[in-house]
């Protein structure tokens, strides 16, 4: 009797499945830094592409089953882009564009910008903006308000228009009191904004306080003075953290 031939069964060459493997976690890698793009600054988004100019170069990576990277770079990190940083970037930056804008209008020292807790607040002396005891904006001041229009359209905030006055009574055919004065006045202020600034108006709030906020001496004529005003307030979306 023959002997049978043992038959031994060739398996395929699978050794293309590792680096197959590799590239298609590589390319996971790289969707995933893409996604974070959007929330990512400019710096780190250039040691993104450093890294990776290392990995394809020749390094490796790996990703974990609960999603986290071996990759050895930094991956962007989207809290460090939240939404709270990102709209305290915005607002810094248009508060210096508007500082440089008042200064070369000649108006340093009657309007004044500040970032605080509420969001940016821009504070115009009534000097500026109307004639005394009277609501309608001065012709000469459009520029200025156009100007500030035209810079909060990088915002996406809501904006609250607030009047204010002195404590000095007023009792005209037109306004029964500060609180009728300074209401008008803010309310001129939005109408500008929206009408000739081009701003929408579903962004618009108005408040008015007569003469029962002041933030200066009222027994001075220069307190007096600062206390007469508009204030423009880009309202923060997200609080800061004390």
């Amino acid at each position: 009797m023959k002997n049978k031939k043992e038959h031994h069964e060739e398996h395929p060459d699978e050794t293309w499945l590792i680096p197959y493997a590799d590239m298609l976690t590589l390319l996971l890698a790289l969707f995933i830094v893409m996604f974070a793009m959007s929330q990512v600054d400019k710096a780190k988004l250039q040691r993104v592409s450093e890294q990776f100019s290392i990995i394809f170069s020749g390094g490796s990576a790996t990703l974990e089953k609960d999603g986290t990277s071996t990759i050895p770079m930094e991956m962007p990190n989207t809290l460090d882009g939240n939404d709270g940083t990102i709209e305290e970037a915005k607002m810094s930056e248009v508060k210096s564009m508007l500082e440089k804008e008042i200064k070369s209008m000649g108006y340093a020292d009657k309007v004044k910008v500040e970032l605080n807790k509420e969001g940016l607040e821009i504070s115009i002396q009534d000097v500026i903006l109307f004639n005394s005891g009277e609501a309608d904006i001065i012709q000469g001041v459009s520029p200025l308000l156009t100007q500030i229009s035209k810079l909060l359209k990088k915002l996406d905030n809501d904006i609250k228009i607030v009047g204010h006055t002195d404590n000095v009574p007023i009792h005209t055919e037109k306004f029964r009191s500060n609180w009728d004065l300074s209401s008008m006045r803010a309310i001129n202020v939005m109408n500008f904004m929206v009408g000739t600034g081009g701003l929408s108006p579903n962004k618009f709030s108005v408040q008015a306080y007569g003469e029962y906020s002041p933030k200066y001496n009222n027994q001075t004529v220069e307190g007096r003075a600062k206390n007469r005003r508009v204030e423009i307030f880009i309202i923060r979306k997200y609080p800061v953290k004390n």
